[in-house]
């Protein structure tokens, strides 16, 4: 199912408002409003932690109605670093997932890189591409590295 530009032009404001949105609708399993946060261009790309590149609309929503299939994901976007430019926005984030264990709800991390571009439709996420994280991500590094790549 496509989402409709009605749907697509309801979505205002700024990178950071589409980031909340789609965090929201991901805590919710919405993934009508989910798919509203992404621009309408065949190449937007996401990358689930572990997973191979997805591309295009169509793969994208097929990914996350998958995981949807198993209630909705519980994340919260944290220590956020942002750069944002005239028409761009990249937001490194530290995700917080809450993942049911043994004995209860657990805390799980995933570092993820949200890209945003304005559009003709107004902010849009055009990349999101997240990482398995380990507790010792609640700490991050900083400063001059010893060792470029």
């Amino acid at each position: 199912m496509r989402k409709s530009k009605l749907q697509a032009a309801s979505l205002e404001g700024n990178a950071d408002d589409v980031e909340a949105a789609f965090y929201d609708a991901l805590q919710n399993g919405d993934i009508d409003k989910l798919m509203a946060c992404w621009a309408d261009d065949d190449d937007i790309v996401c990358i689930h932690p572990g997973g191979p590149r997805v591309v295009g609309a169509m793969a994208i929503r097929a990914t996350f109605e998958a995981m949807f299939g198993n209630g909705s994901i519980r994340a919260w976007p944290e220590q956020a670093r942002k750069v944002h430019a005239a028409a761009a926005a990249v937001h490194n984030v530290l995700e917080r997932v809450e993942v049911l264990g043994p004995e209860g709800p657990l805390n799980a991390w995933v570092i993820a890189t949200n890209v945003y571009h304005k559009t003709t439709q107004g902010w849009r996420m055009v990349a999101h591409h997240a990482s398995p994280g380990t507790p010792s991500e609640i700490q991050e590094v900083s400063g001059s590295p010893q060792v470029l790549h």
